[in-house]
């Protein structure tokens, strides 16, 4: 007959069971993976961008062939970012606007630039750095 597990056991197995997960290491606390592949060229269109919630950056083609990357969190409130387009990376929880060239501020309230994530080009691939 087996006993039966005793509050003390539960909570043991149990906070053994969260040190196992907490002391994980993804290597990166931002949500990227450096030489992860984010898209093709062609997926990011020009004058405009795309957001990658799940790797927390926004990437940006301001002119045919440049491209750009931002941190996909507004500097106002840390707000995902919600849209680009009109040439701006829009915030619609307070109406924040960045610029897709270079993440300035383009309408308040946020009074810091978008921070700048590294990206690759690599023919048609575009990779986290």
């Amino acid at each position: 007959m087996t006993p039966d597990p005793t509050r003390r056991t539960v909570l043991l197995a149990t906070g053994a069971a969260a040190l196992l997960v907490g002391c994980g290491d993804s290597g990166d606390d931002e949500g990227t993976s450096p030489g992860q592949e984010l898209a093709k060229t062609t997926d990011i269109p020009v004058g405009g961008g795309t957001i990658f919630k799940d790797e927390k950056v926004v990437v940006t083609q301001p002119k045919e062939g440049d491209f750009k990357a931002f941190s996909n969190i507004c500097t106002h409130q840390q707000c995902p970012v919600a849209s680009v387009s009109g040439g701006t990376i829009n915030c619609t929880c307070h109406g924040s606007k960045f610029s897709i060239e270079d993440g300035s501020v383009r309408h308040p309230p946020a009074t810091k630039a978008l921070p700048a994530k590294q990206i690759t080009v690599d023919g048609d691939s575009i990779r986290l750095a």
